[in-house]
């Protein structure tokens, strides 16, 4: 077997070894955000989900209004459902909704696949803009294997140690290398800055953190 091979088998191996967690963590949010919807007692409500899809929301039995906005070309299309809104465009400028066009915005794992601090800023404001409620999750930097390149503690290598491994696997992998290239991790504290009334929840695995949720107050109990 050749090297590229091998590095397309190691991120074959890491995805399906991922993959179960990655369902079991999905499944566990989606219930705290349901009862997130609960607890606002909107009827009917309308949600925006930036950056997704509709599979994340197949096993969802809840009666809202879903519009889902993805770039051109990731955005991705459930002809059984008919009944969600789907719509290209960047979630950085989402000039083609009103204010509180929303009663949610939720985003999973978007965040930091916008860009840079500033982008990343650009992003939550669009989201408060559109939203009378937030509800935004991220990966932590912390813990050990990071989520999209399956790397042990990626983000602690120096910065010329991660180009060396980028710029490696770019010319077997481009695509997928991308993607990890163009991953920026957001720190704890510059998501609660940017969502500075919201309400902060860490999802641990064995003890370490895994990511984080930001999602507003609830007008009723907390989570």
């Amino acid at each position: 077997m050749n090297i590229k091979n091998l590095r397309l088998l190691r991120v074959f191996i890491f995805s399906s070894l991922l993959s179960p967690a990655q369902v079991f963590f999905r499944k566990r949010r989606m219930q705290l955000f349901l009862r997130f919807l609960d607890q606002l007692g909107i009827d009917h409500p309308k949600i925006l989900d930036v950056g997704g899809s509709p599979h994340f929301w197949s096993e969802v039995n809840r009666s809202f209004s879903l519009t889902v906005l993805n770039l051109p070309g990731n955005l991705e299309r459930d002809e059984s459902k008919p009944e969600i809104h789907y719509v290209e465009g960047d979630g950085c400028k989402m000039y083609m909704f009103n204010h509180d066009q929303f009663d949610v915005v939720f985003s999973n794992s978007v965040i930091e696949h916008v860009g840079d601090e500033d982008r990343q800023r650009e992003f939550a404001n669009e989201i408060k803009r559109v939203g009378k409620f937030f509800w935004v999750q991220t990966p932590s930097k912390y813990f050990p294997i990071e989520a999209h390149s399956g790397m042990l503690f990626w983000w602690f290598y120096p910065e010329l140690v991660r180009k060396f491994f980028i710029n490696r696997w770019k010319r077997e992998i481009p695509a997928w290398t991308d993607m990890v290239e163009n991953t920026v991790a957001v720190r704890r504290y510059f998501l609660e800055s940017q969502f500075s009334d919201g309400q902060l929840i860490v999802e641990r695995f064995l003890g370490i953190p895994k990511s984080y949720i930001i999602r507003s107050p609830s007008p009723h109990r907390s989570l």
